[in-house]
């Protein structure tokens, strides 16, 4: 109950900070705010100020292509699915030891099996891959639109206001 509680937390917290800076679809995708910067000073203005005042819709993107990735890969699914339930079922049907004919089966002899078994399916998963493909994925479109689109007018003032 208490880790349903923390959850439930964590997601109040989560949607109070982030989900309250997601800015409305007519303004992130607004084609008429889309110029070529002229340098790369200017490259680094709009990207230092775009990632700040589009965070929560770049974690949005960030979650979609994480859920993307997923669900194009299931073996991933189903090696964390199988690396995750083994844990849980371990910890809560077997906290003590079990006799099985001459042979005594504990909790060491259980998560040392999950770990020969899921180790090797996680492996074959290429987790690694799908981070880094994530990882990348996520930099080419948040750094693209962060480059391309103009800040608005309150970008102005959100310098004066850190001057003072």
């Amino acid at each position: 109950m208490e880790h349903v509680m923390r959850v439930s937390e964590t997601l109040k917290s989560f949607r109070e900070t982030r989900l309250a800076a997601l800015r409305p679809p007519s303004e992130f995708f607004d084609y008429q705010r889309i110029s070529r910067p002229a340098d790369f000073n200017q490259v680094t203005q709009r990207i230092t100020y775009n990632t700040r005042y589009y965070s929560g819709n770049y974690v949005l993107i960030i979650a979609l292509l994480a859920v993307y990735a997923l669900i194009t890969n299931p073996l991933l699914i189903i090696a964390l699915g199988f690396l995750v339930g083994g844990f849980t079922a371990i910890n809560r049907f077997a906290p003590e030891p079990v006799q099985m004919g001459e042979h005594t089966i504990t909790q060491k002899h259980l998560y040392a099996a999950l770990f020969v078994i899921g180790l090797p399916l996680l492996y074959i998963a290429s987790p690694v891959s799908t981070f880094f493909w994530l990882v990348g994925a996520s930099g080419v479109v948040i750094l693209g639109h962060a480059a391309i689109v103009e800040p608005g007018i309150e970008s102005e003032y959100a310098a004066v206001e850190d001057t003072v």
